[in-house]
């Protein structure tokens, strides 16, 4: 692989070890002398190109004023050949009028190491001093003086002109050699970046869902998920009919009432919400006094106060909620003097701020506002929703009653033996309901289950004798069982008033049989 080194040409060396001097010249005397020289060239040529970089500024500046001149000349040429006007009062209101501000008649400050023995005059003496010389120029009677004028200020136009393209090819030539060679000066940092480690972030715990809420006619039958406590066969157990064992937290059910985040404002974001809506003085007092308020946790808990209270049916205060909330939403999204800015421009008339903010309170209000109208409406459709189906034990004749047998727990007999195996399998609360012997807790106990699981419950305690009941058990929910329940009370209750009107009658024909005797 063949290597350039045609790059290395251009280092500039002061010191080279190869160099071949005069026996009589001392080595190290020569070369200090060679960085001497060096140095001082480069010193001398840098100093050049600043003092032409400033010299053509300046020269910038003259040409802009000579052209204002001869603007100026040109566009009072007709007053310059009136009769009786003198030309040197002429040529001063001419030079007056591109004087400009005077500001601008001060050039530029050299850099540092360029004319520093002498300072630089105004563009004003410039100018007085080119129209002297073009007056020298003329001599003391020309012609035509007005023409003469104008032509002599070309000409020294012309020159400046000439003068800074000189001056742009000697600055051309100096950058060149300057260039030209590799120096230490030249060395610079090209790119440069540091890495700091940081400790990675700990991973944060996993948040366990929260299960949506429904609102159902019986609550405690979501208390346990049904769904996790399935037998071998995939069928509930009837375990959630416990009524007397305290409910156990299951994997899929999560008691949110601790770890929840209550999205509400703090007493000092209560105590802002109160404030008058349009009492513009009065929140900005409070905001001055309580900086902390423009939190951004004070704004999501006002509109959340704002909803509730309209859910609540209470439209006045959810939009005062909704106005505070905003107003303080805006304090803090413009900027760091927010505050200042949004109660300068609020209090203005007229200001289309004052417009802004007041439809962006009644569309947010109107958003909130359906909203719990919707909400309302889809929570008084649930409430007429049809009734949950339970199984309930009644006694077909309301003069007898159900009678509750439990097997023994040393059964003797097979039939005994099969009914206390099936007993066994029923869930604890069952078995304590039904070892009550009282009716009601059975009835609450099936009132948990699914309507196949009581009667299949119902089956199981027929097949073991545990019910001493009539064939066919009626279901007072719905809405057959109610009304062959309705029709045996009112069949029992004829039967009683005939039995009485019957005995009331039997009495009264003994009576007038005694009456006859006597």
């Amino acid at each position: 692989m063949v290597v350039n080194y045609s790059k290395w040409d251009a280092l500039e060396l002061s010191d080279d070890s190869d160099i071949e001097v005069h026996p009589n010249v001392d080595k190290r005397s020569f070369i200090r002398a060679k960085q001497n020289q060096i140095h001082q060239q480069r010193f001398e040529r840098r100093h050049q190109i600043d003092t032409l970089k400033y010299e053509r500024i300046i020269n910038d500046g003259l040409l802009q004023r000579i052209d204002k001149l001869l603007t100026s000349l040109h566009e009072h040429a007709q007053q310059a050949t009136a009769p009786g006007q003198n030309p040197d009062e002429f040529m001063m209101q001419a030079l007056m009028d591109c004087a400009g501000d005077g500001a601008d008649d001060v050039p530029p400050k050299p850099p540092k190491g360029v004319y520093t023995q002498t300072e630089e005059p105004r563009y004003s003496v410039m100018m007085a001093s080119l129209v002297d010389q073009v007056k020298k120029e003329l001599g003391d009677k020309p012609q035509d003086w007005f023409q003469s004028y104008v032509k002599g200020v070309e000409g020294h136009k012309k020159k400046v002109k000439g003068l800074q393209a000189e001056l742009a090819q000697k600055l051309a030539d100096l950058e060149k050699e300057e260039g030209r060679k590799i120096t230490s000066d030249s060395i610079h940092t090209g790119f440069s970046v540091s890495s700091v480690a940081k400790e990675k972030e700990k991973a944060k715990p996993a948040t366990t869902s929260k299960p949506e809420a429904v609102e159902v006619l019986n609550p405690g039958a979501l208390k346990i998920d049904s769904l996790s406590i399935m037998d071998s066969a995939g069928q509930s157990s009837g375990a959630e009919a416990d009524v007397d064992e305290p409910v156990q937290k299951t994997s899929n059910v999560v008691e949110d009432e601790d770890d929840e985040e209550h999205i509400e404002p703090t007493e000092l974001g209560k105590a802002f919400a109160k404030i008058k809506m349009g009492d513009y003085k009065k929140c900005l007092q409070f905001i001055s006094e309580n900086h902390a308020v423009v939190a951004e946790r004070e704004t999501d808990g006002l509109l959340v106060q704002g909803f509730n209270a309209q859910m609540d049916g209470k439209p006045e205060v959810a939009k005062q909620c909704v106005h505070q909330a905003l107003l303080l939403q805006y304090c803090r999204s413009l900027g760091r003097d927010g505050v200042g800015l949004f109660f300068k421009r609020i209090t203005t008339p007229g200001h289309q701020a004052q417009k802004v903010f007041q439809e962006d309170v009644n569309s947010t209000y109107a958003r909130i506002r359906s909203r719990c109208a919707e909400l309302t409406k889809e929570k008084e459709s649930n409430s007429r929703a049809t009734e949950t189906e339970q199984i309930q034990l009644h006694a077909v004749d309301p003069n007898t009653s159900i009678h509750i047998n439990i097997p023994s727990e040393s059964p003797s007999e097979e039939v005994e033996v099969k009914a206390r195996e099936i007993f066994e399998t029923f869930p604890p609360g069952l078995q304590r309901a039904l070892e009550s012997g009282e009716l009601a807790k059975v009835n609450e106990v099936l009132g948990k289950m699914s309507v196949e699981e009581a009667e299949e419950v119902v089956e199981k305690l027929g097949e073991g004798g545990m019910l001493s009941v009539e064939e066919g058990v009626i279901d007072g929910t719905t809405e057959e069982g109610r009304e062959r329940l309705k029709g045996l009370e009112e069949k029992a209750r004829a039967e009683k008033l005939a039995e009485e009107a019957a005995v009331r009658s039997g009495g009264a024909d003994q009576i007038e049989a005694a009456d006859v005797d006597d």
